[in-house]
């Protein structure tokens, strides 16, 4: 198919979203597609990952990752097509994992990619179990969490992209693993499909009082996606020499101001080990995620599942989605087919 006369679509961050962000909040616009100089690589997007970091960028604030700027074309990791390239280790019909926009093409540094190898996982596996989720569950536990066998591990948010890997792979090293999750589907799924020895639905139990009958040992590792009320149960089980990896707190993206917060004077007393955890500081990780997990995914003994959007338009949506729970498993958004 040629592409001489392809237009590109972008969505533009249009203003900045008070409260949870909505589709009024961004705007399409078409440009022609860019040439790639040298070094570069045009890419046609095929799946775009949809992700609750993106919220924080959204406010005008200092953060880890610098704010998106009025106008500019949102940001977020795609799996891609190579359409045309100027550097001789990508060629034309390569599938590459590493281009960043939401956007219909994405014209990006060679060294920025990474090329799929022919017959893996499935594309968009590479966003999620084996990307940037999965990554940061690896890395969060390697390194932060250290959970032992025979240690209880609890993972909010468990049927999440990240969480879900997080607590397979406490499973892996012998832990006992509960989670907590948003609705009884995916308490199911947590605890049949991915082998939880427990999964506390939030929604229609008291958290604090369902983890002290789940966790009657205390808690040796808290993996913490969520933040608010769940965090608070969390924290009054927590052991002595815990450990607790700071991941993400989503219920609280949408607010202006936190809430308070708890009173930490635990933390000194029982020797608990509180960090906060942004894969990006780790790029090594990446690589030696994908190199052990690949096969695991292969024979099935890693599960993960996937909520999929369609159209580039509906991405505003699914960032929405993906902070109020509406999603299950990892978000993503289909721009086009996988092969044209």
């Amino acid at each position: 198919m040629s592409h001489a006369n392809a237009m590109r679509r972008s969505l533009v961050l249009k203003r900045r979203p008070d409260g949870e962000p909505g589709p009024d909040d961004f705007q399409m616009v078409e440009t022609p597609l860019p040439q790639p100089g040298h070094g570069e690589v045009l890419t046609r997007t095929i799946w775009l990952s949809i992700d609750p970091y993106m919220r924080g960028r959204l406010y005008d604030r200092p953060s880890y990752a610098p704010a998106q700027q009025l106008g500019e074309t949102m940001t977020g990791e795609t799996v891609g097509e190579v359409i045309a390239s100027a550097d001789p280790a990508f060629q034309p019909g390569d599938y590459v994992v590493g281009s960043r926009g939401w956007e219909t093409h994405s014209l990006s540094r060679a060294g920025t990619l990474t090329k799929l190898p022919p017959g893996g996982a499935h594309l968009s596996a590479y966003l999620g179990v084996l990307g940037m989720p999965g990554t940061t569950a690896y890395s969060g536990m390697l390194d932060i969490g250290q959970p032992k066998a025979g240690e209880t591990v609890v993972i909010s948010a468990a049927s999440g992209a990240v969480g879900a890997v997080a607590g397979q792979i406490a499973r892996r090293a012998g832990a006992r693993v509960v989670g907590v999750a948003g609705g009884p589907e995916k308490c199911l799924w947590v605890q049949e499909a991915l082998g939880f020895d427990g999964c506390i639905d939030h929604r229609a139990h008291d958290v604090a009082t369902a983890l002290r009958e789940a966790c009657p040992d205390g808690i040796d590792v808290y993996w913490e996606n969520v933040g608010g009320a769940v965090q608070a149960a969390a924290f009054g089980q927590l052991n002595f020499f815990a450990r607790v990896v700071m991941c993400g707190m989503v219920a609280q993206y949408n607010d202006a101001k936190p809430p308070p917060g708890p009173t930490l004077g635990f933390v000194v007393g029982k020797r608990v080990r509180i960090e906060g955890l942004i894969v990006f500081d780790k790029p090594h990780r990446y690589a030696e995620w994908r190199a052990l997990a690949a096969p695991w995914v292969a024979d099935g003994s890693l599960r993960y599942r996937e909520t999929i959007s369609e159209g580039l338009d509906s991405a505003p949506e699914a960032l929405a989605a993906v902070l109020t729970g509406g999603n299950f498993g990892k978000m993503l958004v289909r721009v086009g087919p996988e092969r044209i």
